[in-house]
C-alpha cells in the first residue's frame, strides 16, 4: 500500500484555488519534487498534505502503518524563525515534540537522537549557540537536524537549498 495517496485533491490559499485535481501516491523509497513558479501552490500543496492547510475537496489516505506525526518536515524559513531565541541543541530538539504525545519531557532517547542528527550534519561546534546568531546556511543545517528528529518514515522539504551557497547546498 502506498504511504501517501492524494486522490483527485483541490487546494485553495486565501480563499484562492492554486490546484485541482491533482492524483499521485508516494510509495516507500520514493523522491517526489514538485516543481512550478513562484505562487504556483507548491507549499500550499505541501502543508495541505501536513495537515497545515485544509483540503478544497479530494482526499489525502495516509498508509496503514504511517502516522502524521511521523513525518518530518522542513518548511521555507520565514523571518521569524530566522529570529528564534534558543540554543542550536533545544530547536534540534524540539524536533521530537510531535511524538512527545502527552508527555511534555524529554526522554533520554529523545536526547540521544538530537545530539546524533546534531553530530550527523556536522554541527556539534554550534550546538551551545542561540540559533538567532546563525548564518542562513547555519539555520538550515539545524532545522534539517530538527526534521530529522522528527521523521520515522518521511521527511518534506519545501525549498531546502534556497539561499545557501554551492558548497552547503552540496553538502545537504
Amino acid at each position: 500500500m502506498s504511504q501517501i495517496e492524494c486522490k483527485n485533491l483541490s487546494v485553495k490559499y486565501e480563499n484562492r484555488v492554486v490546484l485541482e485535481d491533482v492524483s499521485f501516491s508516494i510509495e516507500e523509497g520514493d523522491y517526489l519534487c514538485i516543481v512550478g513558479e513562484n505562487g504556483a501552490g507548491k507549499s500550499t500543496l505541501v502543508k495541505t498534505i501536513l495537515g497545515l492547510e485544509g483540503i478544497k475537496s479530494g482526499e489525502i489516505i495516509f498508509g496503514d502503518d504511517l502516522n502524521k506525526n511521523e513525518i518530518g518536515y522542513l518548511p521555507q524559513q520565514t523571518q521569524a524563525q530566522k529570529d528564534f531565541p534558543a540554543s542550536v541543541y533545544e530547536v534540534v530538539l524540539s524536533g521530537c515534540l510531535n511524538s512527545r504525545g502527552m508527555n511534555p519531557f524529554y526522554s533520554s532517547k529523545d536526547k540521544k537522537l538530537a545530539n546524533e542528527m546534531i553530530k550527523s550534519l556536522n554541527i556539534e561546534n554550534i550546538k551551545k549557540k542561540s540559533f538567532r546568531e546563525l548564518s542562513g546556511g547555519q539555520q538550515q543545517r539545524v532545522l534539517l537536524a530538527r526534521a530529522l528528529c522528527a521523521t520515522k518514515k518521511i521527511i518534506v522539504l519545501d525549498e531546502p537549498i534556497t539561499g545557501l551557497d554551492p558548497t552547503v547546498t552540496r553538502e545537504m
